[in-house]
Formats: structure tokens, C-alpha cells, sequence
């Protein structure tokens, strides 16, 4: 078994430094910050580092909660998530951990899994099979999957994801056990159902957290929302509970004690999350992708998103075995990163670094904090998830965005939320090619001063017997039966002779084009006119010459565009077939 082992490690050597011969992403990027590390970056991560572990300690046990895992989990993925993304990505200001978003998908994938596998082991290969998925995407450079996925989609899917979290927080809040649930309908099913089961303490403890969260957010922004209101809240459980009201704790972690591995990999397990882990991916790219962008700009960095995607790889698949759960790019925590001064990415690994000595030595005082309290502050982290600029963008720029995220809206609340995001997906590139696919045709002329205009009527043909017809946009598959349409009805008047083709913004010819072509010279010639291709393309040239076509339609027949005179090839074309006329 040894040397199968040692065979598949060699093997793996060899594909890496495969992969780093063909331009992947280096192993240590780190190396680079070393060279020149002094003693004021050095000051300033730190101080960046012990801001951002403040937030991620309090932000991991809530992010835990709505996963639907125990509060340490969240806890551990930051310290995990953040050391080695910190270690690994390329971003200063990105730092790497539990999300609601990436928190929220876990809570629907785990629904899926029968009662009696543990959750924490469902999470565990979550781990593995998301962090895998980044893992290989970052080194084969795969980052361009997300072009395909528009904002409308994104904020659709968090709009609904903010709803769910309001909901599945919503039992906790009320001190009433519901059944779990991976749709917002089905969650709201069940608290209504035992509505009547209210605990008025839980109640009372929920609301006195969400009244401290919105005066420290709105006079003292400065101060860390999260941890400051759990303080607050804890005093005030404290209270209670001396004034003879019955407050439930969350379960402390006695200190030096961190959980290490899981029972192993159940590949019946592994089919029923390879969906869900494949969502989480994406979602945990595109959150990661969007915020060093953002903070790249600000800043002036350069951006390296296939290797943050390695960090975040690496992040995830070391939570998975250290009682983790899976991890994306935080935008709470990565703004107050750049609000604080990183100087480098270092300042993630030193906030991993107090998150893990936190989770070692501090454990005990979660026992201290409410669990209605905790349930509070994801409910109100919850409301800032939408954001309502994007979302007045979205609905009033055009039909297509806005079906785009009515469908990822609706689907997210009444589906478990990973089809939520390949809906969309599917949806928005849809319409995409439903666009794409419509050619522009329009008739074109010379006018009294030898400028080629758009033609208002068939009145104003410079010659009855000629049409210039200008087609542009995308001619793949999905226009070539419009393309051939379009020119077959414009070519019905028996008075032409000639048809010319401007085909200077003619993109993306391929072989349906070219069949179409074929078809459209065989229907001329039966009628005995010719066909005269004009402005066309080097790359759309090779095409027509591969295919067969530029022998079909002849060379004398068919010129090619220039950049310095964009009409000279429809004048070369238009004398082309005055000749051709005899006139």
C-alpha cells in the first residue's frame, strides 16, 4: 500500500510542476512580501490582523448557526481558512472564512443527507469536495466560468439567501424547535405551526440584541457590530437569568480542546453533496473574485484571482480536517482588513493565527454567550446581505435582467438554493443567446455625395438592380436561420440582380453560417443573380476559405475590409457587379 502511495504522490509532483511550466499559479506567493518585510508592515498587519479576528471569532460561531452546525465549526473554518488563504492567495486585503452566503448553501446541502449521517461529517466532505473543486480551477486557470454568470443572478440568489436566513434564525429567535427545512416556504411552514410555543425570555432576549446592534451600528461604527452586541447581549442573558428568567447558553469548548478529522469519506455521502459542493465553489469564487477586485481598485493592487482560488482551495480542504466547514472571501471582514492598513497578505495570517489561539483558549466564554442572542445577530447581519443600489439596477435596466432575477429569486425561496444558482446560470445565458442570435440587417446605398447611408425606402436604390445589405453581430448556429431568412426576403424583389454582403461587423462565422451561405448562393444562381461578399474580415475570411466557400462564391467575388477605409470594399463590390450587369 506504501508504494501505491508514494507512486501517487510522485505522480501528482509531476502534474504540479506541469501545471507551473504551463503559467500556473506559484506555490508560495508569500515569498514575494518576505523579501521586503520590514518592521512597519509588519506593525501595520498586525494591528489589521487582531481587528479582523475580533469579527471573524464572533462572525464564525453566527455563520456556524445558520449552517445549521455547531458554533465552533465556524470558529475553526475561520482560523483554518483564514492562516492558509492568507498563506496561499495573492490578495493583501482578501481574508478567507465562513460567509452567510457559502453558510446558508451548507444548511441546504446538509438537508439532503439522511438523519442519521452527522452533520459535521457532512460538512467535513462538503470541505473536501469544494475545496478540490478551487483547488484544481485555480491551478488549470479556470476563473473564466465566472463570465458566464451575471449580477443579476448573483443578486438574486442573496436576496433569497437573506430571506432563508431570516427564517431558519427566525425559531431560535422565538425559543421554539422547528423541523428543518432547505426552502424559505418550508421554514415559515413550521414556525407558524408552533408559533404558539414561544419562549417569552428568548423573545425578550432577541429583541434587546437587535435593538444594541442597531445603536452601536449607528453611533459607534467604528467599534466591531458583532462582538460588541454578543458582549452586550451576554450581560443582558446574564440579567435575565439572575432575575429568575430561563435563558438557554450556547455549549462552551473547554480549553486546549479542538476536534482534529472526521469518520471518513462515505462516496454515497460524496454523490449527494457533489451538487451542492459545486454551487458553493462558484458562489465562494464569485465572492472572492468581486471583493479583491474591489478592493484592488481602491488600492492599486494587482488582482490574481486563480490564485487566491488556490489559497481558498487550500483553506478548505485543511478545514475539512480540522472540524471546519466550508469557506469563501468575506466582505465584512476583508473591507475592515483595508479600513485597518494590511501592508500584506500576512495580515490574514495572523488573524487566523489569534482565531485558532481563541478557539484553544477562550472557548469556555462562548458558554456565556445566549443562544437567542446569537440567533439575533444573524438575523440582522442578515437584512444588510441585499444590497439596494444593486438591486434597483438589476430590476430597471432591462427585461432580461429582471428575468433573470425574478427566476433566481423565486427559485431560491421555494428550491433548495444550489439549483437556485445553476437556474439562473442556465436562465441568463439563455437569454443571452436568445440576444445574441439576431443578426442586424439592414439595406445600405450610396448617396449624392458618395457616402454609404442607410437606405429609407427601395425608392432610393442608387442602382434598382443592386442591394447592399449590411449584416452584423453574431452569426454562430443560433442566427444562421435568421441570417438566411433575412437576406432570402430582402432578395424576393425580382428587379435584383445582385446581392452584396457587408459583413465588415459580422462576427463568429462557423459552419452553420457557411451552410446557410451555400444555400442562400443556390437559391441565386437558380434565379440567375449573383452573390458579391464585401468588408469581410481576416478571421471570417479563413473561414470562408476553409469551408469551401470563397471557391464556391469565387475570389473575384468577394473582398476583404480595411481598417483605414471601411468603405472601399463595398466600392470595389458595387463596380464588381456593375460589371458583372454589363452597365
Amino acid at each position: 500500500m506504501s508504494e501505491v502511495y508514494k507512486h501517487l504522490f510522485f505522480e501528482g509532483l509531476k502534474a504540479f510542476r506541469s501545471l507551473r511550466r504551463r503559467g500556473c499559479s506559484p506555490l508560495f506567493p508569500l515569498r514575494e512580501h518576505l523579501r521586503v518585510y520590514d518592521c512597519a508592515r509588519c506593525k501595520a498587519d498586525l494591528i489589521a490582523g487582531l481587528n479582523v479576528a475580533l469579527v471573524a471569532f464572533a462572525q464564525g460561531m453566527a455563520y456556524a448557526m445558520v449552517a445549521g452546525l455547531p458554533v465552533q465549526c465556524g470558529i475553526y473554518a475561520a482560523a483554518v481558512a483564514g492562516l492558509l488563504g492568507g498563506m496561499f492567495g495573492r490578495s493583501r486585503f482578501t481574508v478567507f472564512g465562513p460567509t452567510n452566503a457559502t453558510a446558508i448553501l451548507v444548511l441546504s446541502a446538509l438537508m439532503v443527507l439522511p438523519p442519521e449521517v452527522d452533520r459535521r461529517d457532512g460538512a467535513a466532505v462538503l470541505c473536501l469536495l469544494v475545496g478540490g473543486c478551487l483547488l484544481v480551477g485555480g491551478l488549470l486557470r479556470w476563473t473564466d466560468v465566472i463570465q458566464f454568470v451575471s449580477i443579476s443572478v448573483i443578486t438574486g440568489y442573496v436576496s433569497g439567501a437573506a430571506l432563508l436566513i431570516g427564517a431558519n434564525q427566525a425559531g431560535a429567535l422565538l425559543g421554539i424547535d422547528v423541523e428543518k427545512s432547505a426552502t424559505f416556504f418550508g421554514i415559515c411552514g413550521e414556525i407558524f405551526r408552533h408559533i404558539g410555543e414561544t419562549n417569552r425570555s428568548s423573545l425578550l432576549l432577541g429583541s434587546l440584541t437587535a435593538g444594541f446592534w442597531l445603536v452601536l451600528r449607528r453611533y459607534f461604527p467604528r467599534l466591531p457590530t458583532v462582538a460588541a452586541t454578543l458582549a452586550l447581549a451576554s450581560l443582558a442573558g446574564w440579567g435575565m437569568s439572575q432575575a429568575g428568567w430561563s435563558v438557554e447558553m450556547l455549549k462552551g469548548i473547554p480549553v486546549g480542546q479542538w476536534e482534529l478529522g472526521f469518520s471518513g469519506v462515505d462516496w454515497g455521502i460524496v454523490r449527494l453533496l457533489f451538487s451542492p459542493a459545486l454551487a458553493i465553489a462558484l458562489v465562494a469564487l464569485l465572492e472572492s473574485a468581486l471583493m479583491a477586485k474591489t478592493l484592488a481598485f481602491r488600492s492599486g493592487d494587482t488582482v490574481n484571482i486563480n490564485q487566491d482560488m488556490v489559497g481558498l482551495g487550500i483553506g478548505n480542504l485543511a478545514s475539512a480536517f480540522c472540524s471546519g466547514m466550508p469557506s469563501s472571501g468575506s466582505l465584512t471582514r476583508s473591507m475592515l482588513n483595508w479600513s485597518s492598513g494590511a501592508a500584506t497578505p500576512l495580515a490574514g495570517v495572523v488573524n487566523g493565527l489569534l482565531c485558532a489561539a481563541g478557539a484553544l483558549f477562550f472557548g469556555p466564554v462562548i458558554g456565556w454567550v445566549p443562544a437567542p442572542a446569537l440567533a439575533a445577530v444573524v438575523l440582522m447581519t442578515s437584512f444588510s446581505l441585499a444590497n439596494r443600489a444593486q438591486l434597483r439596477i438589476v430590476l430597471n435596466s432591462t427585461k432580461s435582467d429582471l428575468a433573470v432575477f425574478a427566476a433566481t429569486f423565486a427559485s431560491a425561496l421555494f428550491l433548495p438554493l444550489d439549483f437556485a444558482i445553476y437556474l439562473g446560470v442556465v436562465v441568463s445565458i439563455v437569454l443571452y443567446l436568445r440576444k445574441a442570435r439576431m443578426p442586424v440587417m439592414v439595406e445600405y446605398t450610396f448617396n449624392e455625395k458618395g457616402e454609404l447611408c442607410e437606405m429609407e425606402s427601395p425608392a432610393n436604390r442608387m442602382n434598382p438592380k443592386i442591394t447592399i445589405l449590411h449584416v452584423g453581430g453574431e452569426l454562430f448556429f443560433g442566427a444562421s436561420d435568421l441570417f438566411l431568412e433575412g437576406i432570402r426576403s430582402a432578395a424576393r424583389d425580382s428587379n435584383i440582380k445582385i446581392v452584396i454582403l457587408r459583413l465588415k461587423d459580422a462576427r463568429h462565422l462557423d459552419a452553420s453560417c457557411m451552410m446557410a451561405l451555400a444555400e442562400l448562393l443556390g437559391y441565386l444562381r437558380e434565379t440567375g443573380r449573383h452573390l458579391i461578399i464585401s468588408g469581410i474580415l481576416a478571421e471570417s475570411h479563413r473561414v470562408l476559405r476553409h469551408s469551401g466557400l470563397l471557391a464556391m462564391v469565387g475570389p473575384e467575388n468577394v473582398f476583404c475590409g480595411s481598417t483605414r477605409d471601411p468603405n472601399v470594399a463595398t466600392r470595389l463590390a458595387l463596380k464588381r457587379a456593375v460589371a458583372l450587369l454589363g452597365c
